[in-house]
């Protein structure tokens, strides 16, 4: 078992990538990391001696001075440095850098510096590194005005405000958990490599992007159809879209029933994909679920009982509960990376329709277990 420390674990790709290593606890230990041990030898020398590979992600990718970005981004790999040479660490370094190095500003120079010396400590050390140039990255969670100018357009749009492309230029892209499922490849190969670039998985114009993303708004989180996904890049596409939906606030959303003397008739879901759709009855007291999905989508609708659904994103605490009712039928999708679950509260059977975008595989479920 690799005992993996990632500096820079809380950002957007040390998040992705620590969260996916759990899911593979026999392959892998996982040894947190906390930003204040670059301040605090003793604390990054321990960290640096428990580990058998060290992703080094931390890093700073915007600030109004692009001095204090080359400083800081310099400082931070200096620092794992020295730690790694008073503690004779052999570790295997993953090092995260940028397409962006050859071009003429302070954050790519920055990288290619840190890349550079680390490739040195380990020339020097005998050591082996890997250093990753990456194209740019998207996904869910990402921090708007910071991480892409994807994570900014999902989260206008989910907010009621109107993105604005500033340069139409063609970008070449690649999905989070593409880059996650590079390293960890590379974290069991475990070669010396100073310079290894990863291809972009997609190339896409800005507008080409913010078109795709107005769709989804329009159709999905205005009107709530599950919209025509065309390819891997598009359904990666929609679930970091769906990332930013403030879920607190968006769910549940209440059916429209067209009612006559037979009944009452709901539609339940407007589909431009395919899928699976089941139903379920649930007696009073029983709790379906407590399970998360890393790339699925999938709706809970409920149609008749009280029912209580839960939602959590795995790495937090905070616990979204909506109340349902069948006498207004309502939904509420699930987002990925969220366990989630439904209770039936009322005393009557609970009538549950479930959606899910691609059939039960158990070769290749995408469904791991995990209490709310």
């Amino acid at each position: 078992m690799k005992k993996i420390g990632i500096t820079g674990q809380n950002g957007f790709v040390g998040r992705h990538l620590y969260n996916t290593l759990g899911l593979f606890p026999g392959d892998f230990e996982r040894i947190d990391f906390h930003k204040e041990y670059f301040v605090n030898e003793g604390e990054l020398d321990d960290f640096v001696l428990q580990c058998d590979v060290i992703i080094h992600l931390a890093a700073m990718n915007r600030h109004e001075r692009e001095q204090f970005i080359y400083e800081t981004n310099v400082g931070l790999t200096k620092i794992l440095i020295d730690s790694l040479e008073r503690t004779g660490s052999k570790a295997h370094v993953i090092f995260s850098s940028s397409t962006q190095e050859e071009r003429d500003n302070l954050y790519a120079k920055s990288k290619k510096a840190g890349r550079e010396a680390l490739a040195n400590w380990a020339t020097e050390n005998d050591g082996k590194i890997t250093g990753l140039i990456i194209p740019n990255v998207f996904g869910a969670f990402g921090k708007p005005f910071y991480n892409s100018f994807i994570s900014t357009f999902c989260y206008q749009l989910t907010h009621g405000d109107v993105p604005t492309i500033v340069t139409d230029g063609e970008v070449k892209l690649i999905y989070v958990q593409e880059l996650v499922d590079i390293i960890i490849d590379k974290i069991k190969e475990c070669s010396n490599e100073p310079e290894f670039f990863i291809n972009a998985t997609s190339t896409k114009n800005v507008s080409e992007v913010l078109a795709l993303l107005n769709d989804f708004k329009i159709k999905y989180f205005d009107g709530g159809e599950i919209p025509l996904i065309n390819s891997s890049f598009e359904h990666n596409l929609f679930n970091t879209f769906r990332s930013y939906i403030d879920y607190a606030t968006h769910y549940p959303i209440k059916f429209t029933q067209h009612i006559d003397p037979r009944g009452a008739f709901v539609e339940v879901i407007r589909l431009g994909i395919g899928g699976q759709c089941s139903f379920s009855t649930t007696v009073s007291g029983i709790t379906r679920g407590n399970h998360y999905h890393t790339r699925k989508i999938e709706r809970f609708a409920v149609i008749k009982g009280k029912a209580l659904i839960q939602l959590r994103k795995i790495d937090n605490d905070e616990i979204l509960d909506f109340y349902v009712d069948g006498i207004e039928p309502a939904y509420v999708d699930m987002p990925i990376w969220y366990t989630h679950n439904i209770k039936n509260i009322g005393e009557e059977e609970l009538f549950t329709i479930f959606w899910i975008n691609e059939a039960f595989n158990p070769e290749n479920t995408d469904t791991y277990f995990l209490e709310i």
